[in-house]
């Protein structure tokens, strides 16, 4: 019996740890947990029905915001909208397009706000929605003055204003 409890701890004391993965200090999911937390009755109050959400994103020193890949953008987007894909957001990234007034008002739509299901604006699993992130990551980034589009509408609408880019100006973009 004493082999076998000499084996085991020697077995034991040459079996390394199971290591804590280092910590990374550029990443926060307690962070990002409180965050989202915080900011849940704030994005419900901030959520606005087409046509006050069209009226207000195409008033004066408004921005509509299009958080999408630039490969969907550049296939269709909101008249008026510009583009800064989420992958891209930085503090840099964010105030260059933004400008410096942190208090702007922002719109923000995604995929999900369209019923069509097709390219370039494919349904996306309710909680992937881009709107959660882009809301989340605007005030994170510190632009407190974010309204999303609660409705669903088609790009056919003729208010939505829709803008799809001719082919052989796709064919531009991928070239």
């Amino acid at each position: 019996m004493r082999w076998f409890a000499a084996l085991s701890a020697l077995t034991l004391a040459a079996t390394p740890a199971l290591a804590q993965p280092p910590a990374n200090p550029q990443i926060d999911y307690a962070g990002f947990q409180q965050l989202t937390g915080d900011l849940a009755q704030v994005r419900a109050a901030h959520r606005l029905a087409w046509p006050d959400f069209a009226a207000k994103a195409r008033a004066e020193g408004a921005l509509l915001l299009d958080a999408r890949s630039a490969d969907a953008f550049a296939r269709g987007h909101l008249e008026g909208a510009v583009n800064l894909p989420f992958t891209d957001f930085t503090d840099d990234a964010l105030a260059q397009v933004i400008g410096p007034d942190r208090s702007r008002p922002i719109y923000i739509y995604c995929n999900n706000n369209f019923r069509d299901n097709a390219d370039p604006v494919m349904t996306k699993r309710a909680p992937m929605a881009l709107n959660i992130p882009t809301f989340i990551n605007l005030h994170g980034y510190g632009y407190t003055n974010i309204w999303e589009l609660a409705d669903v509408i088609a790009t056919s609408d003729t208010e939505a204003r829709w803008v799809q880019s001719p082919p052989a100006a796709l064919a531009a973009f991928h070239q």
